[in-house]
């Protein structure tokens, strides 16, 4: 038996934001991250929207970028003074994020995040409140996921959190919010959202519902991505329910390996002075990662039918494999994302030598592996790579050489 999990309602299109209005309640917090939402006026907005429901509004703000257990903590101690029945969260995946975790130690506040973090071990959720996600980028699909990623900066690893209860009981994706991302952020969200697709397809949870809403994914992102990150709005709009479809897809079928490496790279070298934003992780490692799951042959024959989709010729599987690695680093260039961790500046475009130091990496190789290994989403990848394994698979990430085991 499997399970197929969205949210209760989905409200999409432009003007979707008023859905809000809808909402029944007395009190509600709105988690939002930096200034984009204020600045752009929709945070304004979303609080009139809860007002105009006859709700009791509070503001928690300034959620950080790939949030922190402390973070969480202390969200989650203010939402306990103030009582809200309703979990507003609205901006990119990191607010949302957050507030999802939040959620779960307001519901049950002697829980430890460790508890947080057993893959779909919580308890039941909505005893105090229900929650409404919002997204203004087009990448996470954190809105319709049973996902949060939280980062643990003392120990230097993201943390996903991984259970259908987290999943939002109110979507609104609204392009008007997209319409604001900046051009860097279209390129990784954009990636992020390729990746959760292609993932999604070739992982071992894949189903009959979910195999479409991937493969349409795949489709819009591929004709739609590079026209959004050159400024064409419509494309812009096209790709917000894009990543949505894809969060459907990755949120039932799961993920692999690609996200596993991207969580336990993304902050291990915070130390030399940046992070690997999670998107350009995921474009960067996708390539290798097909390279390496293509050695299994039912993996090979669904990144055959990707290719085929995508209308991207070849004979065999192992030419559409071949055309479709291609193809992605194709993507990579358009989008000034780099190759390998080697050329990864701090500033995340391409550069001749990337902010992580060659013996810094080999230093944390062993231990990153391992933590790779036991990421939440390496369990649905096609194919089990050993810790000898996963540590080539990283080397072919850091120096962009070929994987041929």
């Amino acid at each position: 038996m499997q399970r197929f999990t969205l949210p209760r309602d989905l409200y999409h299109g432009k003007g979707a934001l008023e859905a809000l209005k809808s909402l029944k309640g007395k009190k509600a917090i709105v988690c939002v991250g930096g200034g984009s939402m204020k600045r752009f006026g929709f945070l304004d907005k979303a609080v009139g929207y809860l007002k105009d429901a006859g709700m009791e509004v509070q503001v928690l703000d300034g959620i950080e970028s790939d949030p922190s257990v402390e973070t969480v903590l202390k969200g989650a101690k203010t939402m306990m003074d103030f009582g809200p029945d309703w979990i507003v969260a609205i901006g990119g995946g990191s607010p949302i994020d957050a507030a999802k975790a939040m959620w779960i130690k307001y519901e049950y506040p002697d829980i430890t995040f460790e508890d947080m973090c057993k893959v779909f071990g919580l308890l039941e959720l909505r005893k105090k409140a229900h929650f409404c996600a919002i997204s203004s980028t087009s990448g996470t699909a954190t809105e319709v996921t049973a996902f949060s990623i939280i980062t643990d900066y003392q120990k230097g690893i993201k943390y996903p959190i991984a259970d259908f209860e987290i999943t939002p009981d109110v979507a609104i994706v609204d392009p008007e919010l997209a319409e604001t991302m900046p051009q860097k952020l279209v390129a990784h969200t954009g990636m992020d959202a390729m990746t959760h697709a292609i993932e999604a397809y070739v992982s071992t949870a894949n189903c009959a519902y979910t195999d479409p809403l991937a493969i349409f994914a795949i489709r819009t992102i591929k004709d739609d991505l590079i026209p959004s990150y050159n400024g064409e709005m419509a494309k812009r709009d096209t790709m917000h329910d894009a990543q949505c479809l894809a969060g459907m897809a990755f949120s039932n079928a799961l993920l692999g390996i690609v996200h596993s490496m991207a969580h336990k790279t993304g902050a291990a070298f915070a130390d030399q002075g940046a992070h690997i934003i999670h998107g350009a992780a995921n474009a960067m490692y996708l390539p290798k990662v097909i390279a390496f799951n293509a050695k299994d042959e039912t993996a090979k024959k669904r990144y055959g039918v990707i290719a085929d989709e995508m209308k991207l010729g070849g004979k065999d599987d192992d030419e559409k494999v071949k055309l479709l690695i291609a193809y992605l680093r194709g993507m990579n260039d358009k989008l000034n994302i780099p190759h390998c961790i080697k050329n990864y500046g701090a500033d995340s475009y391409p550069t001749e030598q990337g902010f992580v130091p060659e013996n810094v990496f080999l230093e944390r190789l062993p231990e990153i592996a391992k933590n790779a290994i036991g990421d939440a989403c390496t369990g649905s990848n096609p194919r089990q790579p050993s810790q000898e394994e996963m540590e080539k698979l990283l080397k072919c990430c850091y120096y962009d050489t070929e994987v041929d085991f």
